[in-house]
């Protein structure tokens, strides 16, 4: 690569994580003050392949999955909301958040890159989870999101009732757990240099400076 070319960036990640969403938004101050050429590749991740198709309260399954307390995860809501307003990102969670399966959002993001517009759909799908609260879940609802930012929504609604695009997803998903990806969001630059987790907006300046040295 020279310095000329974009910097590959791909980001492992679910809409259903807010440290996603959030190390997104970092990364992209960073790749913004640093004036750094890149291109993205957003690839499906399922935090909770298993969840059922009810979802669970997102409170509830956060203490049940990682033993935090309501003191605990009260605390790590408030942390999210304050990072996500230095990043200009608007949490608003309530008593009634919901985690949802997200496999049908992976195949919708899939079709949506099918027509160059995957990234556009994925930030929508990040808003209409942590903002508004809208049931991802529900194909209508995702039918609708893409249909709101110029997608077709007869087409969109139909990738899902038919899901056209299980098995990619479904091999994509497996190709990075073998790659060992178990937790998100996780930044592959160049396809060698492995960063997991939201790093902050001054790691990853760092990390794209030693990354822009390395090619001059």
């Amino acid at each position: 690569m020279d310095s000329s070319t974009p910097l590959r960036i791909d980001i492992i990640s679910d809409v259903m994580c807010p440290w996603c969403i959030i190390g997104y938004r970092q990364l992209s101050k960073a790749l913004e003050a640093t004036g750094t050429a890149h291109e993205i590749h957003w690839h499906p991740f399922e935090l909770n392949p298993d969840m059922p198709q009810a979802g669970q309260n997102m409170r509830e399954h956060i203490m049940e999955k990682y033993g935090s307390t309501a003191e605990e995860s009260a605390l790590n809501r408030q942390q999210m909301v304050k990072v996500g307003d230095d990043l200009g990102f608007d949490f608003q969670f309530t008593e009634d958040t919901r985690m949802h399966n997200t496999f049908n959002t992976h195949q919708l993001l899939h079709w949506a890159n099918t027509q160059e517009r995957m990234h556009d759909l994925k930030q929508a799908l990040f808003n209409a989870h942590f903002t508004n609260g809208r049931d991802l879940s529900d194909a209508k609802v995702l039918a609708d999101i893409a249909g709101e930012i110029g997608l077709d929504r007869t087409e969109a609604l139909a990738v899902l009732e038919d899901q056209r695009y299980a098995d990619q997803i479904r091999q994509e998903e497996n190709f990075w757990i073998k790659q060992g990806i178990r937790g998100v969001p996780a930044v592959v630059f160049e396809r060698q240099h492995l960063v997991t987790g939201a790093q902050g907006v001054d790691n990853f300046t760092n990390i794209l400076k030693q990354l822009t040295e390395e090619t001059v």
